[in-house]
């Protein structure tokens, strides 16, 4: 593997920090209505299952989108694309803020399901850039530590929109979650613009090997014709697993991630206003942080950069803390509501550390630099064609069965097994794609 030198690690730290921070805010514009749907469904009148199709559509854009938005990534380079993702995120972001703030919303249904995809196309273009410009800054043996680190991007990037969206809903006006956000990404927007290169060579260091089959002289400007690019892609056994998995992955991480807010009010009587509620972010941050990490330390140092063995014990771990979050204490009950966002963050690490650990590095292993945005957006984008389905499918059965199975008006849930009791068998399923990959490795000639 290639040693590099002290400067070298100085400016790639230049480069991926700053696309961190960006993917983060861009986080913060994606999930703030997960924190704000049942307060707009409260005051607009719109049930649960009406705000999971706003959530679907939404999460079906994403998905379909990477399939225009990977290939182009890979044509243009990681640079160009976030770019573009930030500011038209950004741009989304403040029209869904001035709708509410001027009172636009005669047809709430409709515009709000037409902005929120329209900011879920320019979203796709986050995850896919940032494993485009990674791919050429890090050896394939480091890329399980990235995996890490691109776990650390998405738990910062949940932390802002669940802590700073409650500290936001609790000093300012509501529809300022989606305000601030914009202005975060805008100001990213520059950062990215000032300091993010492509590769080495960019930023006046040497191109190397990466180990994963793309040559270090590979010209930049010669991408794949896609034809080659869609063969490389899905014709590789091995990738289609993959993203197998991660349609597995967007339906456990959506579906918790979409309705922890109204799990925590049902079940808990915790409103989204509360200091306690301040800390769930915390959770999710340092979950997602410590999985991530954990993921790839595993891969690297205990597999050899084998990825599948780490995502199966991640897969089975996460059936045990549903099945804890399953088994509510619900209301009245002294600590309850810790014990409940405890158990959110353990079940973020095991979820998030497989989502980065399968995007954010399989996707460099296998799909080499010239395809590594491509196979980034096809694990990314099936991932939320499977996240669309928590959106109007679980949001149909917490309407019509309850959290436990008893929908009364005026019920207090004490458990949660209609909402976990769906999750389950796709953490399952999962775990045994990962046993028919256990052996799979990237090799210097597999591209």
């Amino acid at each position: 593997m290639e040693q590099h030198s002290r400067a070298f690690r100085f400016r790639r730290f230049l480069n991926w920090f700053p696309l961190g921070l960006t993917y983060a805010a861009m986080y913060m514009g994606r999930y703030n209505f997960n924190i704000v749907k049942a307060d707009i469904g409260r005051m607009y009148h719109l049930d649960i299952a009406q705000m999971g199709l706003i959530a679907t559509l939404g999460f079906w854009t994403y998905g379909l989108s990477v399939a225009l938005t990977g290939p182009l990534a890979d044509r243009i380079g990681g640079r160009k694309a976030i770019l573009y993702g930030a500011l038209g995120a950004a741009v989304l972001n403040l029209a869904v803020g001035l709708m509410f703030l001027g009172g636009f919303t005669a047809k709430l249904m409709v515009s709000m399901s037409l902005l929120w995809s329209a900011n879920m196309f320019f979203q796709s273009l986050g995850a896919l850039s940032v494993v485009k410009v990674n791919s050429t800054w890090f050896h394939v043996e480091e890329r399980g530590v990235f995996g890490g680190i691109f776990g650390i991007m998405i738990s910062s990037g949940y932390f802002f929109a669940v802590s700073a969206g409650s500290f936001i809903l609790s000093h300012l006006a509501w529809y300022w979650v989606f305000l601030v956000p914009s202005l975060a990404m805008g100001v990213m927007f520059l950062v990215d613009l000032t300091l993010v290169r492509n590769r080495p060579s960019h930023a006046g260091f040497g191109d190397f090997d990466t180990g994963d089959g793309s040559r270090a002289q590979d010209a930049e400007d010669a991408p794949l014709p896609l034809r080659e690019l869609m063969r490389k892609v899905f014709h590789n056994p091995i990738i289609v697993s993959l993203i197998f998995a991660e349609f597995c992955t967007g339906f456990v991480r959506q579906g918790v991630m979409l309705y922890f807010t109204e799990y925590l009010s049902a079940v808990y009587g915790l409103s989204n206003r509360a200091g306690l509620y301040w800390w769930t972010g915390v959770a999710f941050m340092f979950g997602g942080i410590f999985g991530g990490l954990l993921c790839g330390w595993m891969s690297d140092k205990l597999f050899q950069s084998r990825r599948p063995p780490v995502a199966f014990l991640f897969y089975l771990v996460q059936v045990v803390m549903l099945g804890l979050l399953g088994a509510a204490l619900g209301h009245g009950t002294h600590g309850g509501e810790i014990w409940a966002i405890v158990l959110l963050g353990l079940t973020a690490m095991f979820i998030f550390g497989v989502h980065g650990m399968l995007t954010g590095t399989a996707s460099m292993d296998f799909g080499g630099r010239k395809a590594a945005a491509t196979v980034a957006g096809a694990l990314d984008g099936i991932q939320y064609i499977g996240s669309g389905l928590t959106g109007f499918g679980l949001g149909y059965l917490l309407k019509t069965h309850g959290w436990d199975g008893v929908a009364t008006a005026g019920h207090t849930p004490t458990s949660a097994w209609v909402w976990v009791g769906s999750i389950i068998p796709f953490s399952l399923v999962g775990a045994f794609i990962m046993t028919r990959l256990w052996h799979a490795k990237p090799s210097a000639g597999a591209h």
